[in-house]
């Protein structure tokens, strides 16, 4: 017997951005991918580094790792070639409404970012607020400044809105952080 929906079925719970939070990795690996087929940049997830200290080896096919450990602290998520310049950053989601906690990122990947920064390279985050559905691309020159001037534990939304730059949905490329470099770094208008 064939079931079909009741006429009372409710379709008002249904959130159309539901799993959009859990797929900012994603939507990078495709605009990344986008960049690179099209010959506009080079740029890469990068691998994190992980020791393997036990591995159940039955067989080359069959091999399966048991245990390992994080080698080092990773610096960021991403980095390559844009224009000539060098780009790294971190990308970061959160569910919060109104503020992005600073637990998020950590120490290590601020001083990289920084020393990105000083050495002429573009560095920056990109944060998703998954439940408002809104993606900013934050320079590092204005996550120092707020870690300069504040002493709170997280980043509100406002901060964001007044000095960082929204990202647009698009279809191709999804994230198209580009843009918002093209307009801060290469001559376009934000």
């Amino acid at each position: 017997m064939k079931k079909t929906m009741g006429a009372r079925t409710s379709f008002k719970n249904i959130n159309m951005y539901a799993n959009r939070g859990m797929t900012l990795e994603a939507d990078l690996k495709a605009s990344n991918d986008y960049y690179l087929v099209n010959d506009i940049a080079v740029i890469y997830k990068k691998p994190t580094p992980i020791t393997i200290s036990k591995v159940n080896y039955p067989s080359r096919l069959e091999a399966v790792i048991k245990e390992g450990y994080f080698k080092t602290p990773s610096t960021t998520d991403y980095n390559g070639v844009y224009k000539g310049k060098y780009i790294d950053f971190e990308a970061k989601e959160t569910k919060l409404k109104t503020s992005f906690p600073l637990s998020n990122i950590h120490q290590h990947q601020i001083r990289h970012l920084k020393q990105i920064y000083n050495h002429g390279g573009i560095g920056f985050l990109i944060v998703r607020f998954t439940v408002i559905n809104k993606t900013f691309l934050l320079p590092i020159e204005s996550l120092l400044k707020f870690l300069e001037e504040n002493t709170r534990k997280s980043i509100p939304l406002s901060y964001f809105e007044e000095n960082g730059y929204i990202i647009k949905d698009k279809y191709n490329p999804r994230v198209d952080y580009l843009e918002v470099l093209d307009n801060l770094y290469f001559g376009g208008n934000v």
